[in-house]
């Protein structure tokens, strides 16, 4: 465990937690979220603005060079941005080593690029259906292709803060490799958040069950249970040694992960996840639990990547 936190970037004294900002409510929310966590594990808060001047070049094309003002205007509003989030971090988290970049790439690239050394990267995301629209993209193809851990910043307009502030820790646990340092992530914020960890294992993405008679189907799903348990158990025990503090909570059910998780996240106060499906490939990630999350789930999602 010593020699693979000795080469692993993500865990390196130096390693930054790195958050994303535009301006939007949704991405102060992340900040105010990402400073308090920096804090608690003692890691600098790096804050980035991609002015996505490469794009807008493409865009303007030979226009470019008739209304200057507009690159002009946008690299104002993009200090702005950082100026503003840098003075709401040192406000939320006095003391924090707080530092700031500006760049000329995407949102998208910056965040993935920065991802490959961070502790954790962590960006916002509003409720509404219109407003995740906009930043879609940019949060899709940070599930998909950041390195490491991710967070996605998500609010829940409907419950009380101190619902999600004092909840368990969710654990999405579907029998993959990857799952497994999902697992090891959930186990560590449980412990660093002294609260209950529920690990929640769904056997399958499709029902089966749907193709068995009401007799067959009851036996078939006490017979999956039994075998299902015994498998989660022995997934868990060695984390539970490790973090014999954490009180584990298990659930076991049929089918639909993603559906299953969100219920949970409207109690929890993170939900951890893998990026990755059984199969593990690339194309099926949008299609994703993670995916599903990002979008739906009423607390922060904490996506996790697999080494590389």
């Amino acid at each position: 465990m010593t020699e693979q936190r000795y080469h692993d970037p993500h865990r390196l004294p130096s390693a930054r937690v790195v958050v994303g900002v535009d301006g939007s409510q949704g991405s102060e929310t992340a900040l105010r979220w990402a400073a308090d966590f920096a804090a608690k594990r003692e890691r600098e808060l790096q804050i980035v603005h991609g002015m996505d001047l490469v794009g807008m070049g493409g865009a303007l094309g030979s226009y470019e060079v008739v209304v200057p003002s507009v690159v002009d205007s946008v690299r104002a509003h993009g200090k702005a941005v950082v100026a503003r989030a840098e003075r709401v971090a040192r406000e939320t988290e006095p003391g924090l080593r707080v530092s700031t970049l500006v760049t000329t790439d995407s949102a998208k690239q910056l965040l993935i690029d920065h991802s490959a050394e961070a502790y954790a990267v962590v960006v916002g995301a509003t409720g509404s259906a219109n407003t995740f629209a906009h930043l879609g993209s940019t949060l899709l193809a940070l599930t998909a292709h950041a390195h490491g851990t991710l967070v996605v910043v998500r609010t829940d307009p409907e419950a009380d803060h101190s619902i999600h502030s004092s909840g368990p820790v969710v654990v999405g646990i579907d029998g993959s490799p990857i799952s497994e340092t999902a697992i090891a992530a959930a186990f560590a914020e449980a412990a660093e958040r002294c609260t209950d960890l529920v690990a929640v294992h769904v056997w399958s993405d499709w029902d089966s069950g749907q193709f068995a008679g009401p007799k067959d189907r009851r036996l078939l799903d006490a017979e999956l249970e039994q075998t299902e348990q015994a498998i989660l158990a022995e997934r868990l025990a060695g984390w539970q040694e490790k973090y014999p503090d954490v009180r584990v909570i298990r659930k076991i059910y049929l089918a639909a992960p993603a559906a299953r998780l969100q219920v949970w996240s409207k109690s929890a106060q993170l939900v951890v996840v893998g990026s990755r499906g059984r199969g593990g490939f690339v194309g099926m990630l949008l299609g994703s639990t993670a995916n599903s999350l990002v979008q739906h789930a009423s607390c922060p999602v904490m996506v996790v990547h697999p080494a590389q």
